[in-house]
């Protein structure tokens, strides 16, 4: 038995019952125009002020920002295969990245990659999150395949669903575009937040080969004390079998020590027959936890969890430092580089840094631990910062993804 074709969306804005309608993507513009490449060895032809955009200055979830790095001049429009594409079309990478799209705010010029949709008859901000739902689902299909990318005709004969109400497209593209608004807002404090870190961590640190920070808290001016790692953490060696008040716990680079129930990778372990009869390695809130295969990767950091119980592949210290203090220290990439000197082992990925070589690293330490702290608790608002607009920003990529599937079809 056939399956019942879907006349209308799953969720709809009150008043609107009508069905939508289905179509050729080649009915929803006037004109579609291709790409072409001046010739790349003419410099005259590249110092214009006509974008002239290829697949690679696209985003593949930001359909309103493309990344502009080269200009061509009309004579180069003139001399060669490209166009001259007007304002407010789309561009659709038909080729190599097959499946991105933009809008276009101003006259533009694209590579051979491009089919641009050109004078839309629809709500343009409609058809724009309307293609890109169904571009990438075209994309998605096209992944594994020996195919690198989808025709003209192929792609002005894709089959869409529109509704011909104005009123309702332009509301359903104003959802996705305050949605998009959104999503940018946490993406660029995100990013701003993560680069003054980055810089703070340089300023409140000493840098290589000093002994004093850049920036220092008041009533602080002491030379910080060179130290190794072994100096001041200890290894924690204690074993237990998993119980209610020891759980099983999770430990991966860019998660750090998590419930095993959340880590993203799969975990095999979970289906062994000796799960509640084998022993794990006990780590503690503050601990510091690094996997040795790993330590190229940023595998190591402080378990902010709490008590539990980790593979013994994995590697945990106590220390008698201000555990958040030690934390900024073995995850900098300063440190990082001395251990990656340590790696053994002739395959690249198991190549390990050993425990017994990771103490013997010099670090510089505040001798001070009232310095220590208020380092420490800087990061650890910066962290909880970064986090809030990570976790808001997933929250949102994932709305959008459920609107998207349950507003068009």
């Amino acid at each position: 038995m056939a399956k019942e074709e879907k006349k209308a969306p799953k969720l709809r804005f009150n008043g609107y019952t009508n069905d939508w309608e289905r179509k050729k993507l080649g009915d929803v513009a006037n004109s579609y125009i291709n790409g072409g490449t001046p010739d790349t060895q003419n410099k005259n032809y590249w110092i214009g002020d006509i974008p002239w955009i290829q697949s690679s200055d696209l985003k593949n979830d930001d359909i309103w920002n493309v990344n502009i790095n080269k200009y061509i001049t009309n004579k180069a429009v003139n001399d060669s295969a490209a166009k001259l594409i007007p304002t407010n079309s789309i561009a659709i990478v038909t080729r190599v990245g097959v499946g991105k799209l933009a809008y276009m705010s101003q006259e533009y010029s694209t590579s051979q990659d491009f089919l641009s949709l050109v004078d839309i008859k629809e709500d343009l901000i409609f058809i724009m999150y309307m293609l890109y739902f169904k571009i990438s689902k075209v994309s998605s299909s096209l992944q594994g395949t020996s195919i690198k990318g989808i025709t003209k005709k192929e792609l002005l004969n894709l089959s869409i669903s529109i509704v011909n109400n104005t009123a309702e497209q332009n509301r359903i593209g104003q959802v996705f575009k305050i949605l998009d608004n959104s999503i940018n807002l946490h993406e660029r404090k995100y990013e701003e937040l993560t680069l003054i870190k980055k810089a703070l961590l340089q300023k409140l640190f000493p840098k290589k080969d000093g002994f004093k920070p850049e920036v220092r808290y008041k009533n602080f001016n002491d030379a910080w004390e060179q130290r190794k790692l072994g100096e001041v953490v200890e290894r924690r060696i204690e074993k237990r079998r998993q119980s209610e008040r020891y759980p099983r716990l999770a430990f991966a680079s860019g998660q750090g020590v998590i419930p095993l129930s959340e880590r993203k990778t799969n975990n095999r372990e979970q289906l062994t027959k000796d799960e509640f009869t084998k022993k794990y390695l006990v780590t503690e809130l503050d601990d510091i936890v690094y996997n040795p295969a790993n330590v190229k990767y940023g595998a190591i950091d402080r378990n902010k969890y709490g008590r539990g119980l980790i593979s013994p592949i994995y590697v945990t210290f106590t220390t008698e430092e201000v555990p958040g203090f030690i934390e900024r220290i073995v995850k900098s990439h300063d440190f990082k580089q001395k251990a990656l000197r340590f790696e053994e082992g002739t395959v690249t990925k198991r190549q390990s840094v050993n425990p017994e070589d990771l103490v013997t690293i010099n670090i510089l330490v505040a001798s001070q631990k009232k310095e220590q702290k208020k380092i420490s608790l800087f990061f650890d608002n910066i962290d909880t910062f970064i986090a809030l607009h990570r976790r808001k920003l997933e929250k949102l990529k994932q709305l959008k993804k459920f609107l998207l599937q349950n507003m068009f079809i």
